[in-house]
């Protein structure tokens, strides 16, 4: 921090101050948090229950591989439409009335599909449901860094992905504990149950407080301060943090009022597109492929495959009985559980990158374990029986595999692009990754069986684990690390020149926005 002091004034009042961090955590914000990342505990189960779902749906319905496919992958291609309307009525209604509007799509969704008769009632009840999915993605990390002290925002910020896995898990339970029901009930249950979640997120949000940094983009500055007081670890830092949001957003730092105009530019985001897309600064531009890659990248190395078709990896590594592959996706869902929890103790301590890196490595090592394990049980045929070795490989490779991936790309990538965006673009920046990171998935949810069938199960995962490789050298040689910064400095962090104004020159510009402010 020494280096910098010469430019003190033009670096954050966070950084500049660099307050000893605060014994424990603050429950406020954590309580906050959790709320909000009931949201994405829709999205988990959705993926965990469809896992055991699909072949009651294939048998009853009496579809095909490829139309189980399409029903499975198709909710990630439905969910762009939540994910872009979630970036537009966000900046509009606010973060906290966006996660209820999620929640009540969701509900409709679990019901529709849920009294499903027909292929085509159930497709649209995954409509509905995956546009509830794309609002709760894009939401619940936004509202969660905006609302984290810095200190732990990383801690905070991974809860939607602890929820994600969650969910997942209910899924796998739900799947078991329905399954004894006679098939047309089963998988009717296991989806409907779907709509209990989204009534405790409704009822819960309405004790969240709203978005500071939205606030303060609508120019409600008095509310502001009474949610970052709240949040933040001691009176000094919110009074400081709200200055860095006042600058970012064009307002005086001097300003007091519980109530200013804001500049039109600066509230209604109109030019976001333009500034994010078409002519980003090179900055901005390094923030957009770091984001789109992260998402990209942990969807690409097959995660979604392993949790929605692990029924179909287990028989194929020698577990017959459909109790006991249920019973054993349990056990991915525990396992994956577990791991994300343990990762939200390291982002704060070791930081994203390092655990990005390792989780990466892992899921290498893993992923081409399983590829050996499969494919020696499929070359074997009725013979696996006696490679016994090869079935355990399966079932312990598929575990650390998604012990490696909680552990680091699934907490960092969720957390990472939701810090990294200026404050004017991070709705739009949000939107844009969920769309990357659900397209990803849905086109590989939606060619899993047909790929498995053209180059067998094991050369499927020997891709993912090509494919996870080329991602760590990407993330080696492209992302910084964000740990400890403030948001209103990831700019700088990612290549933004540090402006070193004159004093004078300073007061002219704050003088001009004054005037803007005053003109609206």
């Amino acid at each position: 921090m020494g280096e910098k002091k010469e430019d003190g004034e033009q670096l954050s009042s966070v950084e500049k101050m660099a307050p000893p961090p605060k014994q424990g955590r603050n429950m406020y914000a954590m309580g906050c948090t959790m709320l909000a990342s009931l949201a994405s505990i829709l999205l988990g189960y959705d993926i965990g229950v469809m896992s055991g779902a699909q072949k009651g749906i294939q048998n009853e319905l009496h579809i095909s591989d490829t139309q189980v496919e399409i029903l499975l992958g198709i909710l990630n291609l439905y969910s762009l439409v939540g994910s872009f309307a979630a970036g537009f009525t966000s900046d509009r209604i606010g973060r906290r009335y966006t996660i209820v509007l999620a929640a009540v799509i969701f509900f409709a969704g679990a019901l529709l599909m849920g009294f499903a008769m027909n292929y085509a009632f159930l497709m649209f009840g995954r409509f509905v449901a995956g546009i509830g999915v794309g609002y709760a993605l894009m939401i619940a990390p936004t509202y969660t860094a905006e609302v984290a002290p810095a200190s732990c925002r990383g801690f905070l910020t991974s809860f939607p992905e602890v929820f994600i896995n969650s969910g997942i898990l209910l899924g796998y339970i739900s799947n078991f504990a329905f399954n004894h029901l006679r098939q047309s009930l089963a998988w009717r249950f296991m989806l409907g149950v779907g709509a209990i979640p989204a009534v405790f997120l409704g009822f819960g949000v309405l004790a969240m407080p709203e978005s500071p940094r939205w606030l303060v983009m609508r120019g409600r500055l008095g509310e502001a301060k009474e949610v970052l007081e709240k949040t933040c670890d001691s009176p000094e830092e919110a009074r400081l943090r709200l200055a860095d949001i006042k600058r970012v957003a064009g307002i005086p730092e001097d300003c007091d009022d519980d109530v200013v105009a804001v500049p039109k530019k600066n509230r209604d985001n109109s030019g976001a597109w333009r500034e994010l897309l078409l002519w980003p600064r090179p900055s901005v531009r390094r923030v957009l492929i770091a984001a789109l890659g992260i998402h990209f990248f942990q969807q690409a190395s097959g995660i979604d495959s392993v949790v929605l078709y692990s029924p179909r990896v287990f028989e194929a590594a020698g577990i017959k009985s459909d109790n006991a592959q249920l019973g054993t996706t349990v056990a991915v869902g525990f396992t994956k559980t577990l791991f994300i929890l343990v990762a939200t103790f390291f982002l704060d301590r070791v930081g994203r990158r390092p655990l990005l890196l390792g989780s990466f490595a892992g899921m290498i090592v893993s992923l081409s374990a399983l590829g050996i394990g499969l494919t020696a049980v499929h070359r074997h045929g009725d013979g696996g029986q006696q490679l016994q070795w090869a079935v355990a490989l399966s079932i312990s490779s598929t575990l650390a595999y998604v012990a490696f991936f909680s552990i680091g790309a699934g907490p960092v990538t969720w957390v990472y692009s939701s810090e990294i965006f200026p404050l004017r673009l991070r709705a739009l920046g949000a939107a844009i990754g969920v769309a990357v990171n659900r397209v990803t998935s849905g086109v590989i949810t939606m060619t899993f069986i047909s790929l498995y069938k053209a180059i067998t199960l094991g050369g499927s995962f020997f891709l993912y684990a090509g494919i996870a490789l080329v991602a760590w050298v990407f993330f080696f040689t492209f992302l910084p690390e964000t740990r400890g910064r403030t948001l209103e400095d990831m700019q700088e962090l990612f290549g933004e020149e540090k402006k070193t104004e004159a004093p004078e020159k300073r007061k002219e510009d704050t003088t001009g926005v004054q005037m803007v402010n005053g003109a609206n």
